[in-house]
């Protein structure tokens, strides 16, 4: 059988002693020690000190934000004037010609001298044949496509490739829409009659990929904003959108005649 464990008796004075020493707080555990008392001063040197914080880091928020666009423009201005500085500029060095920003005035020039010789009926067909060659090149042509679609968007020539007009339309359910640009029209023929549908480009991604849509012409919403508007829109985002926007009358345009048969769906 267990031997019974034997307790020795404890004085009622030693026992009361114990008690006491257990129920002390102990300054070393953070446990068992009660918080101090936060005197009045404590309290507003905290308060001060977190006000002083909030303001600082407003304000430091507030110089970022108005540095940061100045900073691009800096920057962007700075990298396009090396940019086309250094074309001419190795041949002004090697002239003898040191002189930082001759190059980028030859460069401009150049441009300029190229847009009138592409206006011509010569520099056009050298341009054609050019394009043509580059067209033919497996992984440039994609490149060279998808650029001159942006450039030709823009261009003041406003020619039958370039976007026609900003439209809005109700998409992808009702009540939410999209803004786009305008490209083509048609008119589609059905036994209920014709009717007129517009060729809505909605990019996806920035500005040179994106969705087609064939809306009716009657269901688009022509903001009173350009081209370019429009692009500063969606480049951006959505943040240099202006806060009151007019919806302008549809234009009278002329349209082109498809046969159904030709209409292709995807």
């Amino acid at each position: 059988m267990p031997e019974d464990k034997e307790y020795a008796p404890v004085p009622l004075g030693q026992a009361a002693a114990e008690a006491e020493a257990a129920a002390a707080p102990d300054p070393e555990d953070p446990v068992k020690s009660p918080p101090w008392p936060s005197s009045p001063s404590t309290s507003t040197r905290k308060a001060c000190f977190a006000v002083l914080q909030s303001w600082v880091s407003r304000k430091f928020m507030t110089g970022c934000v108005v540095l940061f666009p100045i900073a691009v423009t800096f920057f962007i201005t700075w990298w396009f004037i090396q940019f086309f500085d250094g074309f001419f500029s190795p041949i002004y060095a090697k002239l003898g010609f040191d002189i930082f920003g001759l190059g980028f005035l030859t460069s401009l020039v150049f441009i300029l001298l190229v847009g009138i010789f592409v206006s011509s009926w010569v520099g056009s067909t050298v341009f054609w044949i050019g394009e043509w060659f580059i067209k033919k090149m497996p992984f440039v042509r994609h490149i060279y496509s998808a650029s001159k679609q942006v450039s030709t968007a823009v261009s003041p020539d406003q020619n039958t490739t370039a976007f026609k007009e900003v439209a809005i339309i109700s998409h992808p359910r009702v009540g939410e829409y999209a803004f786009g640009f305008i490209t083509s029209t048609m008119v589609l023929q059905t036994d209920k009659g014709d009717e007129e549908l517009c060729s809505v480009y909605v990019p996806t991604n920035h500005l040179y990929i994106g969705d087609i849509f064939l809306v009716n012409s009657a269901e688009i919403i022509r903001p009173n904003l350009s081209i370019r508007e429009g692009i500063e829109i969606i480049v951006s985002g959505g943040m240099t959108m202006p806060q009151v926007i007019t919806s302008l009358e549809p234009t009278p345009r002329k349209s082109q005649n498809i046969r159904l048969d030709r209409v292709m769906t995807v």
